[in-house]
């Protein structure tokens, strides 16, 4: 019997607004925030397919993103995303279901980033490592695999296979 792929998506937020008197955790996306997450949702079907969960963070531009993706799957927002830590995210994709080969996080920076280059394991494509290197600009996807089983994902785990900016 052959282990699974399974692929976890990581997505930063769309591009913010920046209204006057809206706290951090509630800014809305931006009108090009609203376009671009638009994109990377075409993006995600025809080039990943289809998602099998979601863990977003709270935060309204978070949440506003993953609505204009326009992925349909099983959504689980999480508090602990907002603000996080690579080893606060790991701790929650360790608990989900081995049943989800495709996941998706949506969450913000500096931590996306840092998550995708520290599960960036062995094989990993050096063209998106790089890339990745000079941005991880909203909106911005990072595309990798691993054998394990979530529970057992760790940092050096996984495969960078993609890194694309919708625009």
């Amino acid at each position: 019997m052959t282990t699974p792929v399974r692929t976890l998506v990581l997505l930063r937020h769309a591009k913010s607004d920046y209204p006057d008197g809206v706290a951090d955790h509630e800014r809305p996306l931006a009108p090009r925030g609203i376009r671009e997450a638009a994109l990377a949702g075409d993006w995600i079907r025809a080039n990943v397919g289809k998602v099998d969960a979601v863990l977003c963070s709270t935060a309204t531009r978070t949440r506003e993103t993953l609505a204009r993706t326009g992925i349909d799957a099983d959504v689980r927002y999480e508090e602990d995303l907002y603000d996080s830590r690579p080893g606060t995210v790991v701790d929650l994709v360790n608990g989900v279901d081995d049943g989800v080969e495709t996941l998706l996080v949506v969450g913000h920076e500096p931590t996306t980033s840092s998550l995708a280059f520290a599960l960036a394991g062995p094989g990993s494509d050096a063209d998106a490592l790089e890339r990745m290197t000079e941005k991880y600009p909203t909106s911005a996807i990072a595309v990798l695999t691993t054998q394990l089983p979530w529970a057992r994902l760790e940092l050096g785990a996984a495969t960078l296979v993609d890194f694309h900016v919708p625009r």
